[in-house]
């Protein structure tokens, strides 16, 4: 089991900048990917990013390249998500979530965090 603690969520104007972050406890890490994942009301949970653990390597949706960035502490366990230039349009519940590298779902995952950007 690995269980999975997010904070750093709030209330933001157009253009600020946010840092989640994502502390994991239960298992080593490093045969996991690690993800960042965000819905909004009415709509289907997307990945935003994700990291691979052993190495660092990373994924990230089109629609926040070059404004967010994953990142990770190995002595910490923790994962981030630096969220700069916030738009409106990335509102929503953000959650953290894991999955070992050999099977493809994500069974584990944290309670999530709000981020709202007002325009």
């Amino acid at each position: 089991q690995v269980q999975l603690v997010e904070s750093g969520g709030g209330l933001v104007q157009a253009g600020d900048s946010l840092k989640l972050s994502c502390a994991a406890s239960g298992r080593t890490l490093s045969g996991y990917r690690m993800g960042w994942f965000r819905q909004d009301p009415g709509k289907e949970r997307e990945i935003v990013a994700s990291l691979r653990w052993s190495d660092g390597s990373t994924y990230y949706t089109d629609s926040v390249k070059g404004r967010f960035t994953i990142s990770r502490d190995n002595a910490k366990n923790t994962v981030y998500l630096q969220m700069n230039s916030l738009k409106p349009e990335d509102t929503a519940v953000y959650y953290c979530s894991a999955r070992p590298m050999i099977g493809g779902n994500w069974p584990y995952w944290g309670q999530g965090t709000q981020v709202t950007v007002s325009s």
